[in-house]
């Protein structure tokens, strides 16, 4: 027809092979099942749209109902090697007979099965039910069906979650439309990705072999980074560093029940009476009641993350850091009811954290609750506050507003102190002399030997010449720390980080004043610049307070050199509100 062919290209494009014989794959129409899901699909909509079933987070039904609600026939057989043979018998005649639960393959020459197998979803679907064994009426069945709760991941709330309920109401539709229903929750978790967020794969090589992890960190460490992430509906980034930290967890939780069977704590028969005891049991009481009642709440909404956070900080942060050391002085002291009252708090309160952790660490708090308790298993002992007492209610209700202030009030001016104390150089354990002056007048007067013990500060003699001062929770602490450090060295240290603090505000102060800098950046970007001058001026500040705290010369020679920071507040303040 007259026209040229100008030119010749190859083309490569994808090509599908056989997994059978490896041969290219023609595509071609063939016989196919379906299933009409309609009814089925409506179904599966209408129990969780009225309330027999419910989806957590609860934002995942809106992806459930878009599922559900347009959903078209289902073609379930598949070209495989393996799987579950589609049930559907050919006669000799050109018969075509689909078989029903429990029904016997045809009699007779020439009956031939179709080769295909049915969709893994359609197999899997009938999980709730073939598992107790169903089609036949037994008595699992009738026990455990429905089940209480399906937790599974979230990409395949439509592959299985939405076809287990299909299957599940249609094969037990004889029963009440309330026990018809496969399971009461679905609790949908996140994927599994690797420190960087991205999807495990093999192709990437990002893969992480549990068995190793559980190998060389433990089963429990590896449980509990798993649980820990586990917020619902969000993705799952876990890391070496992760199941390290819980690992190192583990080994908290074996020490604190080995100090505390060391120094004989005993489970009590009764619960702990409040009344007599000192303000730190009264408080650990208290905050144990807090917990519980915060684990049950969550265990109730499915939040395993937010329970392993919770515990976990309850027993690393407030049990053993606090806690434990504020009990060692009734321990060791001389009076031995004062001592048997705390073994029987400290008893009581790793009972009860060894059982709320035992569902997410479960091998580690068997071996110690055994231990401390004496107890067959933990797996069979009452969950904490669920033991009925004579009168029937479960137990005192521990919950002590002013006990939690006033230990809350003394772990502020600890902590203000250590802070104070590694900002002058000193060492934790180093002793030095301070006087507490005004703690008399506030709450923390009873507690003067335990925050002594807790700061290692000594009782000053004579001729006690404070060097550094600060206050605290109305107290003003006065430490003498000419003694404990090396001031030549101190001051050495100090401005080297004054040194490194000038750098960083010339820098961001340079940066801020560049209006090409300001017009391109984006504003977090210009936001993150200001605040990092703000924080070098702090430290300059910072910094030269402590230099100037010094013993000798204060600094006089520093300041009319240059002042605080080679720049004004003044130029700071500036640049910033450009």
């Amino acid at each position: 027809d007259g026209r040229i062919v100008a030119e010749v290209r190859p083309y490569v494009h994808a090509v599908g092979h056989c997994m059978r014989c490896g041969t290219v794959v023609e595509p071609r129409l063939s016989l196919q099942w379906f299933v009409k899901v309609g009814p089925l699909a409506k179904a599966a909509g209408d129990a969780v749209r009225d309330g027999r079933v419910e989806i957590h987070p609860g934002e995942m039904a809106a992806r459930y109902f878009a599922w559900v609600d347009d959903m078209h026939d289902w073609c379930i057989s598949r070209q495989l090697w393996w799987g579950h043979r589609i049930p559907v018998w050919y006669g000799p005649d050109g018969q075509v007979r689909c078989l029903g639960p429990g029904e016997q393959p045809p009699a007779g020459e020439g009956w031939r099965q179709d080769p295909d197998v049915l969709d893994t979803w359609f197999s899997s679907a009938l999980w709730p039910c073939s598992t107790l064994g169903w089609p036949d009426d037994t008595e699992d069945l009738r026990v455990f069906y429905p089940t209480t709760v399906l937790v599974t991941g979230y990409d395949i709330l439509f592959f299985w979650v939405a076809r287990m309920m299909m299957f599940g109401l249609y094969a037990m539709s004889h029963r009440e439309p309330a026990q018809a229903v496969p399971f009461r929750h679905v609790a949908l978790h996140g994927l599994v990705r690797d420190s960087h967020g991205k999807k495990m794969s093999k192709s990437l090589g990002n893969t992480v072999d549990p068995l190793d992890w559980i190998g060389r960190f433990g089963a429990d460490a590896t449980r509990f980074t798993l649980a820990r992430g586990a917020s619902p509906g969000s993705d799952v980034s876990v890391s070496e560093e992760w199941v390290t930290g819980s690992r190192n967890f583990c080994n908290k939780l074996w020490n604190a029940t080995r100090f505390a069977l060391l120094n004989g704590a005993q489970v009590p028969a009764q619960a702990p009476d409040q009344a007599g005891l000192p303000t730190a049991a009264r408080w650990i009481l208290s905050r144990l009641a807090a917990v519980i009642a915060e684990t049950d709440d969550l265990f109730e909404r499915y939040e395993f993350g937010k329970i392993c956070d919770t515990l976990y900080h309850f027993a690393w942060d407030e049990v053993c850091d606090w806690y434990l050391e504020l009990a060692k002085p009734q321990l060791s002291g001389a009076d031995e009811a004062a001592a048997q009252a705390t073994r029987e708090v400290l008893g009581y309160v790793l009972d009860r954290l060894l059982k709320l952790l035992h569902p997410v660490m479960p091998f580690v708090t068997e071996e110690l609750w055994t231990a401390l308790t004496g107890g067959d298993s933990v797996m069979i002992a009452p969950w904490p506050g669920q033991r009925p007492s004579a009168s029937g209610s479960t137990g005192p209700a521990y919950h002590d507003p002013a006990a939690e202030a006033e230990i809350t009030a003394l772990m502020r001016l600890v902590t203000e102190v250590r802070r104070f104390r590694s900002d002058q150089g000193l060492r934790p354990a180093q002793p030095v002399p301070a006087n507490l002056g005004g703690i008399g007048g506030t709450v923390l007067a009873p507690h003067e030997p335990s925050i002594r013990a807790l700061l290692r500060l000594t009782v000053p003699g004579g001729g006690f010449a404070p060097t550094a001062t600060l206050v605290a929770e109305r107290v003003t602490v006065e430490l003498d720390t000419a003694a404990g450090i090396d001031v030549a060295a101190e001051r050495r240290r100090l401005e080297k980080d004054l040194a490194a603090a000038r750098k960083e505000a010339e820098q961001t102060e340079r940066k801020l004043a560049n209006d090409s800098f300001l017009a391109k950046a984006p504003a977090d970007v210009v936001a993150k610049t200001r605040d990092r001058l703000a924080a070098a001026h702090a430290d300059i500040d910072r910094i030269t307070g402590r230099l100037a705290a010094l013993p000798g010369d204060s600094l006089g020679a520093e300041r009319r050199a240059g002042g605080s920071g080679g720049a004004s507040p003044r130029a700071g303040t500036a640049q910033g509100d450009a």
